[in-house]
């Protein structure tokens, strides 16, 4: 028996040998690379480089052409010896919104361990893109790589809903099955094979063949143009494809980053529960005669709201029982249980509100819970925002305190994020803060925010007086037919 287990498993062990020096060799000749791999969902129509080489100064720039959604940002083609490079992917709250770079996360990380660890040259390159959802920071992910990048940080979550587009291909894949592409679509050999049927697949079918979702090279969000709110309805599943794809999307830019052996940090974003949704609708099938009975209550526990709170949320708790779907009408009963000290209770309708709102610009928590999974299944740190966040705010949850807005921290939450995340640099032993750090940061956060002149904070305050114009729909914008 013994004999014919060993004969059995060195036949298999034999067999499989090709596979493994085909794996080897395409790993040494470059080919098959995950992150060469085209997406199976959505391509681009095309795709410009988010950084172009300056002859004359020597630095890599984001180019103007590129500054519709970027601000300007550059760093030296050579790097220093001593220099540790950290690109940082995201949207508009990597950006620094409704400010910029100057006060963004990225700016106050470069600061902090610049301070902590005065023995290195800290490079934070920021690379925050307004309304870009995580499909389209995989290409720029796929650039910095080739920037000798000592760390990236990737933080998305909030703009997966901007534009419009169909996921036809995608099906639900049992959790198992999922698992095991992952693993498998890490070998080389399996991604070369991949491309070659897909592409001899699409010699055959190119007659009848459906067209692929191919996006333009820059985000054409709903919102940039007028009634684009009124595009937003709800879809329960578009929205499972959004979510479902987001998942996919996030274990591609893991395994990407992994397979150039490059670390990378998540930071979960964080969301205002303070803040009203956007566009709220009734359910399906809403008679006239319920939609009556759902506004006078919402009608009449608006009249107690400064007179009689237990009341008004006894009513708002009867018209959602009449119409559980209506977003407004949990971040109104939320208003009321938080004015009446049940913050917990409180925190659990502005979290259905959010989830609720038909115009979502805010993470929804199915995706939170996305993000921490990968984390956990992939072994990638995460910097939870959202959670860091709501333990320093006095509420307990995300709220005005720390937000400006929907989705865009304070300076100071700025501040507390890059604090966060230098934490956990040096709790991975990336980063090694010297003796009497907090001094020597606390002085640098005073100079640097000291050297912002009142132009730079008043053009904070247009833009976000715009941006919140924005997200209600008011874009100026005429869409071409």
């Amino acid at each position: 028996m013994g004999k014919r287990i060993l004969f059995r498993t060195a036949a298999v062990l034999l067999g499989l040998l090709p596979l493994v020096l085909c794996e080897f060799a395409l790993r040494g000749l470059g080919l098959g690379k995950p992150q060469d791999a085209n997406d199976p969902f959505i391509g681009f129509s095309d795709i410009h480089p988010l950084f172009v080489l300056n002859e004359e100064s020597g630095r890599y720039e984001i180019p103007k052409s590129r500054q519709t959604h970027f601000q300007p940002e550059s760093f030296a083609a050579k790097k220093k010896t001593n220099e540790f490079r950290i690109f940082v992917l995201g949207g508009s709250t990597v950006q620094g919104r409704p400010w910029s770079i100057e006060s963004s996360f990225t700016t106050w990380l470069e600061l902090h361990l610049s301070a902590a660890d005065p023995a290195r040259h800290y490079e934070v390159v920021n690379c925050g893109g307004v309304s870009y959802a995580t499909y389209r920071l995989i290409p720029i992910l796929q650039e910095v790589l080739h920037y000798q990048p000592d760390l990236v940080i990737f933080c998305e979550g909030h703009n997966e809903f901007l534009e419009d587009r169909s996921y036809a291909p995608i099906k639900a894949r049992p959790a198992a099955v999922s698992w095991a592409i992952r693993q498998v679509s890490r070998l080389h050999t399996y991604n070369l094979l991949r491309q070659s049927v897909l592409g001899a697949k699409a010699l055959a079918d190119s007659s009848d063949r459906q067209p692929a979702v191919v996006l333009g090279p820059e985000v054409d969000a709903r919102l940039d143009w007028v009634g684009g709110m009124a595009e937003y309805h709800r879809d329960h599943q578009w929205q499972a494809d959004v979510i479902r794809y987001f998942e996919s999307s996030l274990y591609r830019i893991v395994g990407i980053a992994q397979d150039a052996k490059v670390p990378l940090l998540l930071v979960s974003p964080v969301s205002n529960l303070q803040y009203a949704p956007l566009k709220s609708e009734h359910r399906p099938n809403f008679t006239v005669a319920e939609q009556q009975e759902f506004d006078s209550l919402l009608e009449q526990a608006g009249q107690l709201y400064g007179s009689d709170l237990s009341r008004a949320t006894e009513l708002l708790r009867r018209a959602i029982a009449i119409d559980p779907l209506f977003a407004e009408a949990h971040f109104e009963l939320g208003n009321c249980l938080f004015e009446q000290g049940l913050t917990p209770e409180a925190r659990e309708e502005f979290i259905q509100a959010k989830d609720l709102d038909v115009c979502p610009l805010r993470m929804l928590e199915p995706m939170k819970k996305i993000i921490h999974d990968v984390a956990e299944k992939t072994n990638t740190p995460l910097v939870d925002a959202d959670a860091l966040i709501a333990d320093h705010s006095r509420s307990g949850f995300p709220d005005r305190q720390w937000l400006v807005d929907h989705v865009h921290p304070s300076m100071s939450g700025h501040q507390l994020i890059a604090d966060a995340i230098a934490e956990k640099l040096e709790q991975l032993r990336i980063v090694d803060r010297r003796a009497g750090w907090q001094e020597a940061r606390k002085t640098a956060y005073r100079e640097h925010l000291a050297g912002l002149d009142h132009v730079y904070f008043q053009r904070g305050k247009d833009r976000l007086r715009s941006e919140q114009g924005w997200a209600h729909g008011l874009a100026p914008a005429v869409r071409k037919k």
